[in-house]
């Protein structure tokens, strides 16, 4: 029988073992994004991370694992329950610290019941079920799971539903013409206008992976970043020593576009790679110019997918803009366990209406698809 243990840092498991339960398709659950996170201080207790991974052992072999936190507050998290927090407040009681299975910062789907099998993924679930009630948490979370984990969740789990925008190459396109070829005349043209703009302002663009990064390349992009950041009034939680640790381990999945006017880098995009997959995750820029963050944050990406013959872009959470640039709206979910009865019922009547308003919202912005026949993909991103 396999026994539940909690590790504070993800180097206490080896890095073959938690390797060994994924496909590596999707390097946002890879040991060396996670445990890059951990070692270069971008998870901190007062920012509301605590590292609480959960696995189970049959003897010495790793069976199934999750990527857990600890949390104190929602932050960094993209599924929003603050609502959930404030209710538990107004009736004195302590909706924190509650435990989520998740990847910090990144609203991007993919496994997070990490098993050999079904049986050992079941057994998964039970222990975080155990986990919640032996802790005296109010809850546990998976947030941004993929279909395939839908079938180890029993009915007491609730399940939330969002939209985000995603580009799939489901026509079998093999160059950025043929992608606009796809879309009606008005959307085509406002697309070849973006892209004349920039290049007109001279600015180009060089691709660079991991190992071909100068550390002035990680640096400027890095810059970038907590320009984006500064301009919002947010905190940046990414150190330049993850950019570097991802260049380092994560060699060919990290791509990074950079905009350069007279060869100095304006702007940046920085995206992982997986199986079949780019990943957009930060932008930034220090100049201003029509049309920079379409080319930097989704053109180049797209480009870069149709050269690379990657099937999917996920170029980041929210944004319906992002529509008339070829991303249409896609179903992600996430799965909730409350522990205190009233509220559980209570939150699984208001997770359904929630989901009758967002198959709603997926319905009418599928009447806004740039594409002559008006495809629209309502599938998990898996």
């Amino acid at each position: 029988m396999a026994q539940a243990r909690i590790h504070r840092a993800l180097s206490e498991i080896p890095a073959d073992d938690w390797d060994a339960l994924h496909d590596g398709r999707n390097p946002f659950i890879a040991h060396a994004f996670l445990t890059g996170l951990e070692q270069t201080d971008c998870l901190r207790a007062d920012w509301g991370w605590t590292p609480h991974h959960l696995a189970l052992w049959d003897g010495e072999t790793l069976v199934a694992a999750a990527p857990g936190y600890l949390k104190d507050n929602s932050h960094g998290e993209f599924v929003f329950d603050h609502a959930w927090a404030h209710a538990y407040a107004q009736h004195g009681m302590d909706y924190f610290p509650k435990w989520l299975a998740a990847v910090p910062y990144s609203p991007v789907s993919g496994p997070r019941l990490l098993a050999r099998d079904s049986t050992a993924r079941v057994a998964l679930v039970q222990a975080i079920s155990t986990l919640m009630r032996g802790h005296g948490l109010s809850s546990v979370h998976v947030n941004f799971h993929t279909e395939s984990d839908d079938a180890a969740f029993n009915t007491e789990w609730m399940l939330r539903e969002d939209i985000q925008f995603h580009w799939h190459n489901d026509s079998g396109w093999n160059t950025f013409d043929d992608f606009l070829g796809a879309m009606d005349h008005k959307h085509r043209k406002n697309i070849r206008q973006e892209r004349r703009k920039v290049h007109d302002a001279g600015i180009r663009f060089r691709v660079v992976h991991g190992d071909d990064a100068t550390d002035d390349d990680l640096m400027a992009m890095h810059g970038f970043y907590l320009q984006t950041f500064a301009e919002y009034g947010n905190s940046p939680a990414l150190t330049v020593d993850f950019v570097r640790h991802l260049a380092r381990t994560m060699p060919r999945q990290l791509v990074i576009f950079l905009a350069e006017r007279d060869g100095v880098p304006i702007a940046g995009a920085l995206c992982l790679r997986g199986g079949d997959s780019l990943y957009g995750r930060y932008w930034g820029s220090t100049e201003l110019h029509p049309g920079l963050h379409f080319e930097t944050c989704y053109y180049q990406g797209i480009d870069y997918c149709l050269r690379e013959g990657l099937a999917m872009f996920e170029p980041g959470a929210q944004g319906r803009h992002k529509i008339a640039r070829g991303f249409l709206p896609t179903l992600v979910r996430s799965r909730h366990l409350v522990a205190d009865p009233r509220f559980a019922m209570a939150l699984e009547q208001w997770c359904a209406q929630e989901r009758d308003a967002v198959l709603m919202q997926l319905q009418q912005l599928g009447a806004h698809s740039p594409f002559r026949h008006g495809a629209i993909s309502t599938e998990d991103p898996t």
